[in-house]
């Protein structure tokens, strides 16, 4: 064959398999599903080597432009002049950025003073407040925590444990030692699922689950990467939802697996939030919010909804803080809001519209909403009478924004002050210091 020819041929598959990748939601998939998934975002040439050894992800396609951003939903945003008016009363400013981290930042979790980052394969302890965030700056390396062997991609706290969450299927619990005058790492207590829940549903074969044609496992065991893990009101339930499409329930006193829900979505399972009633919110890549609940006289939990509304793979959710309305973020660069009607169900009121790339985490604290995007932005909105606003656009992380988490600094009659946690696949943390004001 000529070389000429050769060249053109070469140049038609590129262009076939960029148009290919192109029509993909950047959402990660279930290795069952067989597909390839990435995050969401246009051009990230920059951490493309480092990002898709953790995480299997892709870059510099612009398949967000290609998902439309739910025109058959009503915005709930507020008109211009008034959009105007709120900005001119919002001060924000980025505090501090914490370095040290050489991945991509994919899990925050604040617990008072002490704010836990998970990248790569390793967690870190950042001490500080709103005036003193230079600890541990003399010294990053004192800050690593623990080490797993799998990517981190959740991280919760309960009381003097930590649970993370990883790529390597497991669930990793963790003794919290935040003593001064010790600088040892953290002692690892427990893998979930446990030595002894793992031979005691190895003796039979009904605990034992088919997941390839020649392979079996206990169904205590996560088969994909466990994306989130949520915490039951009273805290002595832990919630693992995982990219196998199952949703686990553990014990947190004795670790023990309780519950597995096979096939709980047709595709990846990347969120999960818990109400202060205990109903379980899952968004998944198949596009749908699944709602589950257990009542006192069932032993198992039931799907009692199903929320769809969404056009391409849902990323984040956030309930409300009396778990009134739950927010979802997805690929099609939209935040749908839903509210309970009288009869408890969640019915959509409609979208926040303004990102221009796909939703990757939100975060609600009081009656503020936070939204971090693959357009390397943060939005800030606050809702009144069902109608939103858009109080500030956060800018300045140079990837984008993988995880948040905030707090109230402190209030007063007239305004309100926020700190706000933002992590990104720029390896940087940045804290943010908001100031608004009271509604009145």
């Amino acid at each position: 064959m000529c070389p000429f020819l050769w060249k053109h041929l070469i140049f038609l598959y590129n262009v076939f398999f960029y148009i290919f990748s192109a029509s993909l939601c950047f959402s990660p998939l279930s290795q069952a599903s067989k597909r390839t998934m990435s995050y969401h975002h246009a051009s990230y040439s920059d951490y493309d080597s480092q990002s898709r050894s953790d995480d299997h992800l892709q870059t510099n396609l612009p398949a967000v432009y290609s998902q439309p951003s739910l025109p058959s939903l009503p915005s709930l945003t507020s008109n211009p002049d008034h959009y105007q008016e709120i900005l001119s009363t919002t001060h924000h400013h980025c505090l501090t950025t914490l370095k040290g981290h050489t991945s991509y930042i994919s899990s925050l979790n604040l617990v008072g003073k002490f704010l836990y980052s998970g990248s790569g394969k390793e967690i870190r302890l950042w001490k500080g407040n709103s005036l003193d965030y230079e600890i541990h700056h003399e010294n990053l390396s004192n800050n690593v925590v623990a080490v797993g062997k799998g990517a981190v991609k959740s991280l919760v706290v309960l009381e003097d444990k930590l649970f993370s969450a990883h790529q390597d299927h497991k669930i990793r619990v963790w003794k919290i030692n935040n003593q001064e005058s010790d600088k040892q790492k953290y002692t690892r207590l427990a893998t979930l699922p446990t030595l002894g829940d793992r031979a005691f549903n190895s003796l039979l074969p009904k605990n034992q689950v088919q997941i390839r044609r020649h392979k079996t496992c206990t169904w205590v065991h996560h088969v994909d990467t466990v994306s989130a893990l949520a915490l039951s009101s009273d805290e002595s339930l832990l919630y693992s939802v995982s990219w196998d499409r199952t949703i686990k329930i553990w014990r947190t006193n004795d670790f023990k697996c309780l519950e597995s829900i096979a096939n709980a979505h047709d595709d990846a399972i990347n969120a999960v939030a818990l109400s202060n009633d205990d109903s379980v919110y899952t968004g998944s890549a198949d596009k749908n919010i699944k709602v589950w609940r257990k009542s006192s006289k069932e032993s198992k939990h039931s799907l009692v909804a199903t929320l769809e509304k969404h056009n391409s793979g849902i990323n984040a959710l956030a309930l409300s803080t009396d778990g009134s309305v739950l927010y979802s973020g997805a690929c099609d660069r939209s935040i749908v809001v839903w509210e309970k009607d009288g009869g408890g169900n969640m019915v959509v009121l409609g979208a926040l519209r303004g990102h221009s790339q796909s939703i990757l985490c939100l975060a609600v604290v009081s009656d503020l909403l936070f939204s971090g995007s693959a357009d390397k932005t943060i939005r800030i909105w606050r809702g009144a009478d069902k109608s939103y606003s858009c109080w500030a656009v956060l800018e300045g992380h140079r990837g984008p924004v993988k995880c948040l988490t905030a707090t109230i600094d402190h209030c007063n009659t007239t305004d309100a002050s926020y700190l706000l946690y933002s992590g990104s696949l720029d390896c940087e943390i940045r804290v943010w210091q908001i100031n608004v004001p009271l509604l009145q």
